[in-house]
């Protein structure tokens, strides 16, 4: 058995100490990992599970657009001892009578885990074109991966839960690298804000309401179809495509007045026309069980091009007036006064939707953001000032600037939490490769097709 690629965590630091910020390019293509004249082979028996070679492509192919590095057959190896250790953590964990993971969990993982696939693939019907299944059996393929990765983690994080590192550590582990190597991080900050939406004006309010009413009367009275006025008409971008349907939403999860309507209407009604925070919709349940629901809706919103920003202006003025006179925290403040949802849960912290990073790159932030962020000193709140969020929605905020650091070469005292989370990843990394090998000793393991080949070419060097 070919060992793990020694070293590859620290080959890796100058990219993964900045991977979590946009704007990268990806150095290789899908071509440049999957061979073409090879349709599919085994690549190796863990115990009574096999693993294929399109399998592994597909996780190298994640690290390279999550490390931005070129391909190479040592990277593919990489990837495939990473899947043999997690089958080999699975078998433990099977053996022990005291690890459990409930029906209950691996479902809620798995509605979690399609939500996103479908949302990255612009709906279900472009999700199941890419595989080329239907979303059931997708779901039956992604419940045994899932409930094997979940056995694998609890295994895994018994043992990485009791691995700490000291300071020491961490300065000896960053020495490591020659200075003049390391990489230049633009100007970041770290800010929080709290969020109003302008009112929009009675007239545009109308028109939505009525341009919804009468698709619904189209679609009850004229036989027209949900799905196809769907695709002409709603405003939701993310379901457009596929007739506004969603088939598996979980109640829990969607917008209240969203909820309420789903988990009252008849199964296979049009509802009538309400209303959300994204403007006027009108939905029809495919299928309900329990807290999932399979439904079509149609959005149309309300055009906030003329929207009055008054009320909004005067209640961050509050807002602003009350923590910087009256020392409320601005946590609380977010909390209770802001609109925008994902923010507004975390006491206004913005942080990168995509890797939760709350390090945000300056020059990734579009024009409405810097131009308030610049004019700031750290530790102030700013004046109520227009926005386009990340959502792209217009509204207005406050910000509060907690931490600003300019562009700079990484530095152990400006950047320590980033260098000491690597470095105790490092040291994880070390102490479960030592673990996986005495785990892999009372497995079967059996390389074959492309990845004997590498092995015997990899031990012959």
């Amino acid at each position: 058995m070919t060992a793990r690629p020694t070293g590859f965590f620290l080959i890796a630091f100058l990219a993964a100490v900045i991977c979590s910020f946009p704007g990268r390019a990806v150095f290789a293509q899908e071509s440049e990992v999957v061979d073409e004249e090879v349709v599919d082979e085994i690549v190796a028996v863990v115990g009574d599970r096999i693993l294929l070679r399109s399998e592994v492509d597909g996780v190298v192919l994640g690290l390279i657009q999550q490390q931005q590095m070129p391909y190479t057959e040592d990277l593919w190896m990489l990837a495939l001892n990473q899947m043999i250790d997690q089958k080999v953590m699975t078998i433990h964990a099977e053996r022990d009578t005291n690890i459990v993971i409930s029906d209950d969990q691996v479902e809620q993982a798995l509605n979690q885990r399609i939500d996103q696939l479908t949302a990255q693939a612009g709906g279900t019907a472009q999700f199941e074109e890419f595989y080329g299944k239907s979303l059931l059996d997708i779901r039956g393929d992604l419940r045994d991966e899932l409930n094997d990765q979940m056995l694998a983690d609890h295994i895994r994080n018994q043992k990485v839960g009791t691995i700490k590192i000291t300071p020491s550590e961490v300065r000896e582990w960053f020495a490591q690298f020659p200075q003049d190597s390391l990489p230049v991080i633009p100007e970041i900050v770290r800010i929080s804000h709290i969020v109003r939406y302008p009112a929009a004006s009675p007239e545009a309010k109308a028109y939505a309401r009525d341009l919804i009413t009468v698709i619904r009367d189209s679609i009850v009275i004229a036989g027209a179809s949900l799905e196809e006025y769907a695709r002409l008409y709603s405003e939701d971008q993310g379901s457009v495509e596929n007739g506004g349907r969603y088939p598996n939403s979980r109640l829990g999860e969607l917008v209240p007045e969203f909820a309420a309507v789903a988990s009252r209407s008849p199964v296979g009604e049009v509802s009538s026309v309400f209303e959300s925070p994204f403007g006027y919709h009108i939905l029809r349940v495919n299928d309900r069980k329990g807290d999932l629901v399979d439904f079509n809706h149609i959005l149309i919103q309300v055009d906030d091009s003329k929207a009055d920003p008054a009320d909004a202006i005067a209640t961050l003025t509050m807002a602003r007036d009350s923590i910087l006179t009256h020392h409320v925290p601005f946590e609380l403040m977010a909390r209770r006064y802001s609109e925008e949802e994902a923010s507004k849960r975390l006491g206004g912290r913005v942080v990168d939707p995509r890797t939760g990073e709350r390090d945000l790159v300056l020059q990734a932030l579009n024009f409405t953001w810097r131009q308030t962020i610049n004019a700031m000193d750290i530790g102030t709140v700013s004046e109520p000032a227009e926005v386009e969020l990340l959502d792209g929605k217009r509204a207005f905020h406050i910000v509060f600037l907690h931490r600003r650091v300019p562009e700079h070469q990484v530095d152990i005292m400006t950047d320590y939490e980033r260098i000491e989370d690597l470095a105790l990843q490092d040291k994880q990394n070390r102490v479960m490769s030592e673990w996986l090998d005495a785990l892999r000793d009372d497995v079967y393991v059996d390389l074959r097709g492309k990845a004997k080949a590498l092995s015997l070419a990899q031990n012959t060097l």
